[in-house]
């Protein structure tokens, strides 16, 4: 049987590496081709043509959500599976309106990594299980009432030390990850989440990105995968 011809799109190269010797190490798959931002993935993927493009959410330059519309109308016959550290349903739904197939967390498991890049070259769509449940519970939340409103969130509302850990979160870092960097502990980043939670009225790693963003507190070089 012909392989599964991939592609993998991400800033880290240990990321990439660490992807292709997944994938090479069953015969079904061929990595075709690797690159670091938006602009190499589309040389790339207009010479190569993959079946299956594996695309970093996050990474310095154009986000992956714009690079999948830019490969959604450069390469049609292709199909992209989104990579993130990220399991909020509105990056998920972000995903899917941009172009993507599935959406996989970096976590996720050699043996689900390569059904899932299976399912959508079959033109399925393949969702990790804890993406599935964040997708589950926005549409249960969607026939609730809606609350008001609320004021537009402020950024001098936070601290400055509220505002080191909203851009590493904005960044794609873990709790743990935020820990180290700033030599606090775990505990407390978690404290200083729920009050950048509670100060913004943002939940989802999204819209603190979003709003990290908007604000200028994440700087091109500390955008993670």
């Amino acid at each position: 049987m012909t392989p599964i011809r991939v592609m993998v799109v991400d800033d880290h190269g240990i990321v990439r590496e660490g992807l292709r010797q997944v994938l090479l190490a069953d015969g079904a798959f061929d990595v075709v081709g690797e690159a670091s931002n938006g602009a190499e993935a589309l040389a790339i993927a207009a010479r190569e043509r993959p079946d299956v493009i594996l695309l970093d959410i996050t990474m310095p330059g154009d986000s992956g959500l714009v690079v999948a519309q830019q490969l959604r109308q450069a390469v049609p016959t292709s199909k992209v599976l989104m990579l993130s550290v990220h399991d909020d349903a509105e990056y998920v739904m972000e995903s899917v309106r941009a172009g993507a197939h599935g959406y996989l967390r970096k976590d996720t498991t050699p043996h689900d990594l390569r059904s899932a890049i299976r399912a959508v070259h079959n033109g399925d769509a393949w969702f990790s299980p804890a993406v599935a449940r964040r997708l589950t519970e926005m549409i249960r939340s969607e026939s609730l009432p809606s609350a008001p409103s609320p004021a537009a969130p402020s950024v001098e509302a936070l601290t400055n030390r509220e505002r080191e850990v909203l851009s590493l979160i904005a960044g794609g870092l873990l709790n743990k990850e935020i820990a180290v960097q700033l030599g606090i502990s775990v505990r407390t980043v978690e404290a200083h989440r729920d009050s950048i939670v509670r100060k913004l009225g943002i939940r989802s790693a999204a819209g603190l990105t979003r709003f990290a963003m908007e604000q200028g507190l994440l700087r091109e070089g500390e955008r993670g995968g």
